[in-house]
């Protein structure tokens, strides 16, 4: 792709809109259709999408592998300790309303919490799954 100008240039323009519009599905999608499954995969295709037209090690410094393991396991930690939050304050795994005293705030705050860590796990297994194809087609 090193002579494929056009797109390289297209692509770097559009990466980063990929990225606000990963984020605007993330944080409206309790409102409307998105959530975090839908934006960690929007999100992890602007990391496609550079190493399909960059190449793999591009990706790699961008994205170490070590990192995204990492960030998907955090993604997960997040998204089981609101779980162990609700159930510290006396509610049950994923009770959101145990979470504040306002019961329709903590409802809100408990999904959009859920949905990052669902977001940053579908994100980095997105974007491992990626880098692990890409580097054995490549034979690394």
């Amino acid at each position: 792709m090193k002579r494929q100008s056009i797109l390289r240039v297209v692509s770097k323009l559009l990466i980063p809109y990929i990225l606000l519009f990963a984020l605007y599905v993330q944080f409206h999608g309790d409102y409307g259709p998105g959530g975090g499954f839908q934006a960690g995969v929007i999100f992890a295709a602007a990391f496609i999408l550079y190493g399909l037209v960059f190449g793999l090690e591009p990706v790699r410094r961008v994205a170490p592998p070590e990192v995204v393991e990492k960030v998907a396991a955090l993604g997960v930690l997040v998204y089981a300790g609101v779980g162990v939050v609700a159930m510290l304050k006396g509610g049950n795994f994923l009770d959101y309303s145990a979470l504040e005293q306002h019961k329709a705030h903590a409802q809100h705050h408990g999904i959009l919490i859920i949905e990052a860590g669902v977001g940053i796990t579908v994100a980095a297994v997105m974007i491992s799954i990626f880098q692990a194809f890409a580097a054995r087609r490549a034979g690394r």
